[in-house]
């Protein structure tokens, strides 16, 4: 272990003991990261100023103002702070939009700033450490099953892998349409910043901290964490504009432009609104995304989100977006869709994930990538490549966790440099254009690898292996079950539904 991993992680455990104190006063995993935040935000803001770097945050609202308060008055003003900043403009208001003190004991408040905030100089530390700190308490968050916040959280091997093929290049912009707490943002500048920083000059330096990424965040409070993470791994400014927008990105086409996307999707098939019936009765109305730079209007979301990176992606663009299984096969809008993709882009390769490797459970999951071609009146893709990552393999986010490792002969095999020089194996095979279109509805769920567990008994799984995948699967068909029943009426007590005659 390197000295930043074992610093990093002495900073993790002193943050999250005093998570576990908060525990007991009902504040969450992920609403004490929030704290940490606007707090370490705050100090860092003091930092500047005292080393000269000009104002971040308004005066009577700084760091130094919650040092000379104590008891209530603290805790008031506190939470005046976190309303205040958040009607800011820029990376300040995105911090702390619709920001809210969970932090109800003063006592405890007062020990957050002065005992263990405060006696770090956060500017100091360095970018890679103090980053690595926060997204280890991230990731502690998403273990948090019962915050859901697991949802916003892609397995960092994974991410990694995603980027490792796609290779962002300095002077390149790279977007994520639903970025989370930031994970793919992150992996991209990790890459141009561990491969080319040397050979960088001072303007691509900068474009590379101020304009190169941006990512979009429907959830204001993962925004802010997204904004927050990036700011410590040194991307972005305190007093300079955002670099992700607090929105739904599927609302319309933002108008720009990119070199690269890395995505994945939040789960969950439809998007869909909570509505009172005539009669009184809640019902769960699905919401279709209409678009003219659609192919075809739908209300499953993954399939709007790959319609949505297809427009942001400049000509020559490429893409990376995890999907569930549903998208390679579903019919109506989802033949549409994929056949529209097939003939614009180059699908070139798509990458089986196994289960057991997302804190959603149950999940079965590809990622998809994708070149955007000039228009064309012949297909853009001529063949595509299928890795099988999923067959025979068995992971668990405990007992057997995903690592890098688990995805080196796939990166191997993908060969980024050159995908001329692939070679077909056991566990990946090229399909042609021809051999796809003649598939029933273009359905893109390629299998070939037969499951040894259905042939000799002796080669399943260790039985703690076997009894976590009966977990998720048990837990995928309930969240399934509890979907469809948010889409159905709701009787009042009492009452007998009138029956058909």
């Amino acid at each position: 272990m390197s000295t930043i991993e074992q610093s990093s992680n002495q900073l993790v455990q002193k943050l999250w003991n005093f998570c576990n104190v908060l525990r007991d006063d009902g504040v969450s995993t992920i609403e004490y990261v929030e704290q940490l935040t606007y707090l370490l935000f705050l100090k860092m803001a003091e930092e500047r100023k005292q080393a000269g770097l000009g104002e971040v945050v308004p005066y009577g609202l700084e760091w130094q103002s919650l040092l000379d308060r104590d008891g209530d008055d603290l805790e008031v003003h506190y939470r005046h702070i976190l309303e205040a900043l958040g009607k800011e403009p820029g990376t300040l208001g995105t911090i702390f939009r619709k920001a809210q003190n969970r932090i109800q004991d003063p006592a405890k408040l007062r020990r957050l700033v002065v005992n263990l905030i405060n006696e770090e100089t956060w500017t100091a530390v360095d970018a890679d450490l103090k980053g690595d700190a926060y997204e280890g308490l991230l990731q502690k968050g998403a273990e948090d099953t019962k915050s859901g916040a697991g949802q916003y959280f892609t397995p960092r091997p994974l991410t990694r892998a995603m980027i490792a093929c796609l290779q962002p290049r300095p002077g390149e912009t790279i977007a994520d349409p639903a970025c989370g707490t930031g994970g793919f943002l992150l992996a991209a500048h990790e890459w141009i910043v561990e491969r080319h920083i040397t050979e960088m000059d001072a303007d691509e330096k900068r474009f590379l901290r101020d304009d190169a990424l941006h990512g979009w965040e429907i959830v204001d409070g993962t925004a802010r964490l997204c904004a927050m993470n990036l700011l410590l791994h040194g991307i972005g400014t305190p007093n300079g504009e955002s670099l992700v927008t607090v929105g739904d990105s599927l609302r319309g086409d933002p108008g720009v432009r990119v070199d690269v996307v890395a995505a994945n999707p939040p789960f969950g098939r439809k998007s869909s609104m909570t509505m009172v019936n005539e009669a009184g009765q809640a019902e769960r109305e699905a919401l279709v995304v209409v678009r003219d730079d659609f192919g075809a209007s739908t209300s499953n979301k993954q399939l709007n989100f790959l319609q949505h990176i297809k427009t942001l992606l400049k000509v020559g663009g490429r893409a990376a977006v995890v999907l569930p299984d549903n998208v390679l096969f579903e019919a109506g809008a989802g033949e549409t869709i994929r056949r529209r993709l097939l003939d614009e882009c180059d699908v070139h390769t798509i990458l089986r994930l196994p289960t057991g490797i997302f804190y959603a459970q149950g999940v079965k999951a590809n990622v998809v990538f994708f070149d955007r071609k000039p228009a064309s009146a012949d297909p853009s893709t001529r063949q595509t490549w299928v890795y099988d990552l999923r067959t025979n393999l068995h992971f668990t986010l405990k007992a057997n966790p995903l690592r890098e490792t688990d995805l080196a002969a796939f990166i191997d095999a993908y060969s980024p440099g050159d995908r001329a020089k692939r070679v077909e194996s056991e566990r990946f095979k090229r399909f042609s254009h021809e051999e796809l279109v003649a598939r029933d509805k273009l359905n893109l769920d390629l299998i070939w690898l037969r499951d040894e567990t259905l042939d000799d008994a002796s080669t399943l799984p260790p039985p703690g292996v076997l009894a976590a995948e009966i977990v998720e699967e048990l837990e995928a068909a309930l969240a399934q079950f509890t979907e469809l029943s948010a889409t159905l009426p709701v009787d009042e007590p009492g009452e007998a539904p009138e029956r058909t005659r």
